[in-house]
């Protein structure tokens, strides 16, 4: 447990690489994993990160359809509310993984939940392999260049220290230090009973 960052590594990396083999959004997801295993949730994340970050891509083409931006535009709210569940569903593992874990009396509470900081590291990992894409680039300038690869520096030391931090946590977790709640995400705007255009009023 105390370097779950590494396989969460591991796994985001290579489904990022098997993304760009397939390079399409609308490309079928082959989760090698064990369906409902935590490697499971973790390849399926970043494929669904990997889809949304090329989905934001397209509709910012300023000669895109407005119609078919329209149509973009909600395929990434559906996408939003699916990150979100599957977010939900990787804290449930860790909760019930630390189960019989009794906090100490003194322990605290995290900013953020385990499964939303690696939800961020999974991001992270799309940038470290765009921003790659970017240094690697043959028709840019070299100050394009240099600037990237700056960019790129900061980005792996980023992975680097959050993965850490995330390893941390979880030690801290098992051994009672801190503890975790998993509050469900309270989205308003795709609830027909909690969005009012949805609802009807003020049409």
């Amino acid at each position: 447990m105390i370097q779950f960052s590494s396989l969460a590594n591991k796994i985001f990396k290579d489904c990022t690489d098997l993304y760009h083999v397939k390079n399409n959004v609308d490309a079928e997801i082959e989760n090698p994993y064990e369906k409902n295993s935590i490697e499971y949730y973790l390849f399926l994340k970043n494929w669904i990160d990997a889809v949304q970050w090329h989905l934001e891509d397209i509709i910012r083409d300023p000669g895109i359809d407005p119609c078919e931006a329209l149509k973009i535009k909600r395929r990434i709210d559906t996408s939003n509310q699916e990150r979100t569940d599957l977010v939900e569903l990787i804290d449930t593992y860790f909760r019930e993984k630390f189960s019989t874990i009794t906090p100490h009396v003194d322990a605290t509470i995290n900013t953020e939940s385990p499964a939303w900081a690696i939800d961020r590291l999974s991001i992270l990992v799309l940038k470290i392999y765009h921003m790659q894409e970017e240094v690697s680039r043959k028709d840019a300038s070299s100050l394009h260049i240099l600037q990237c690869e700056q960019k790129l520096s900061i980005l792996l030391e980023q992975q680097k220290d959050l993965s850490l931090a995330i390893d941390q946590l979880l030690t801290d977790i098992s051994m009672g230090k801190k503890y975790m709640k998993v509050y469900k995400q309270m989205k308003m705007y795709n609830d027909p009973t909690l969005n009012p255009v949805l609802y009807g009023k003020n049409r």
